[in-house]
């Protein structure tokens, strides 16, 4: 997957700090994945779910199994979830790596992919830092009003929403620095109850999310005190109504 010139947009918007940029309208497009992956882009990419079993995987059987080659996250009426609870990767804590996955959502749906995260103690299977949010089609007003986004499970909470480019300065606020594109534009790229290709981007202290190669969100985060180097990978099941999320392609690039 051919990425948007990034490194060019972030020393534009570096140029600016900090004064903020007005929205633009129009989506900062990057190609769409092809249906045959280039091996080329491939390389170095390491798949970290086998499609078959859960080894190195560790979660609540009550919410995670695998299904049709798919890791699948599920709430039903009779385990409906006091807390947000996570199936976490044990593979490694990765610092600067990329991770590509695949993932469907039903319509009630809230998800996400947690990065550099903590494991916490006051609760099974709950995790703390970054992460790719995840939502389906009826789950907000408007529709889809978190997907793409960075937020920071158990911590500084929203870091950049969908189409905005963010610095996160000393002081843990976040600024607006530029626009990656209308937010309800960027929506329309998002499928609804079928299969969603996401790339997240961690090198240094920028941490980007690409949703069927559209960047939605980069945040910087310069919030020295806060932010984290290396951490956890784990998926997500939301409190909320039941649900279903289904993961399958889960594959990790060290940097």
């Amino acid at each position: 997957m051919k990425l948007p010139a990034l490194p060019t947009l972030l020393c534009f918007a570096a140029a600016l700090f900090p004064t903020p940029v007005v929205a633009q309208t129009t989506p900062t497009s990057a190609p769409a994945p092809s249906a045959a992956t280039s091996p080329a882009v491939e390389a170095g990419f390491v798949s970290i779910f086998d499609g078959r079993t859960l080894k190195d995987w560790d979660g609540d059987p009550n919410y995670w199994r695998v299904e049709n080659g798919s890791l699948v996250g599920e709430i039903t009426p009779a385990t409906i979830v006091k807390r947000n609870t996570f199936i976490i990767w044990r593979g490694g804590a990765p610092g600067d790596f990329e991770l590509k996955l695949a993932y469907r959502i039903s319509a009630q749906g809230n998800s996400g992919v947690n990065y550099r995260s903590i494991q916490l103690t006051d609760a099974p299977f709950s995790l703390a830092g970054y992460q790719a949010d995840i939502d389906g089609q009826s789950r907000n007003k408007p529709p889809l009003r978190h997907t793409g986004q960075n937020y920071e499970e158990r911590g500084r909470t929203f870091l950049a929403r969908r189409g905005e480019l963010v610095r996160v300065d000393a002081t843990a606020k976040p600024t607006v620095v530029a626009s990656l594109g209308d937010p309800k534009a960027l929506e329309a790229l998002i499928k609804s109850d079928d299969w969603n290709e996401v790339h997240i981007i961690a090198r240094g202290s920028t941490l980007t999310h690409i949703f069927n190669g559209q960047v939605m969100s980069v945040v910087h985060d310069d919030d020295g005190a806060n932010r984290r180097a290396d951490g956890l990978i784990g998926v997500q099941v939301h409190v909320g109504p039941p649900m279903k999320v289904e993961f399958r392609n889960l594959r990790l690039k060290k940097l």
